[in-house]
C-alpha cells in the first residue's frame, strides 16, 4: 500500500508539471472584455440599468412610492444621503452594477466619480435636488467627491507606516577599474 501511494504521488507530480509551463491567462484582457460587455447592456440580471442620471431619476420615481418620497424630502439632502446609503444606496450599487460595471457606472466614471459609494451618494443627492426642483449643480458636487478622495489618499499616505525596510550593500569596487 505504501508503494502504491508513493507511485501515485510521483505520477501525479509528473502529470502536474506541464501545467506549470503553460502561459498564464490574460486576465487583464478578459476583465476588459467583460467590462465592455457589461457597459453595453441595457439589462443586467433582468434588471434595467439607467443610461444616465435623468434615466436614473425616472427609474427611482417608478420604484419609490409617494409616501417614501415625502419622508425623503422631509430631511435635508446630506441627511437623506446618510440615512439611505445602506439601503437605497446599497441597492443601487448592487443592482445597477456599480462594482462590476454597467452603463450607468460607466457614465458616472466619465463624469469623474469612480467609487461605488460616491456614485450612490451622487445619485441620492441629485435625486433629492431633482424632487425639490432645485438646480442639480453636478459640477461642484463631482469636484467635491474628487477632492475628498484625493485628501483621503494623501491622509493615508502620510499616516502610512513602513513595515520593513532593507538596505542593500553597494559594491564598493570602483567601476572604472573593472
Amino acid at each position: 500500500m505504501k508503494y502504491i501511494s508513493l507511485f501515485l504521488l510521483f505520477a501525479f507530480a509528473l502529470l502536474a508539471t506541464p501545467s506549470l509551463a503553460q502561459d498564464p491567462a490574460n486576465v487583464k484582457a478578459e476583465a476588459e472584455a467583460y467590462y465592455q460587455d457589461r457597459i453595453s447592456r441595457e439589462y443586467l440580471d433582468r434588471i434595467y440599468i439607467p443610461k444616465d442620471i435623468a434615466d436614473a431619476f425616472i427609474q427611482l420615481n417608478d420604484l419609490i412610492d409617494d409616501e417614501s418620497k415625502k419622508k425623503f424630502l422631509s430631511v435635508d439632502e446630506n441627511e437623506a444621503a446618510r440615512k439611505l446609503h445602506f439601503s437605497l444606496g446599497r441597492w443601487m450599487m448592487r443592482n445597477w452594477g456599480f462594482y462590476e460595471g454597467s452603463r450607468l457606472s460607466h457614465y458616472l466614471r466619465n463624469l469623474g466619480i469612480s467609487y461605488p459609494d460616491d456614485m450612490a451618494r451622487f445619485i441620492i443627492l441629485t435625486y433629492h435636488r431633482n424632487l425639490r426642483k432645485q438646480p442639480l449643480d453636478v459640477k461642484p458636487l463631482i469636484e467635491g467627491f474628487i477632492q475628498k478622495r484625493e485628501e483621503d489618499f494623501k491622509s493615508r499616505i502620510e499616516k502610512g507606516e513602513i513595515i520593513h525596510e532593507e538596505k542593500r550593500k553597494r559594491n564598493s569596487v570602483n567601476p572604472e577599474k573593472q
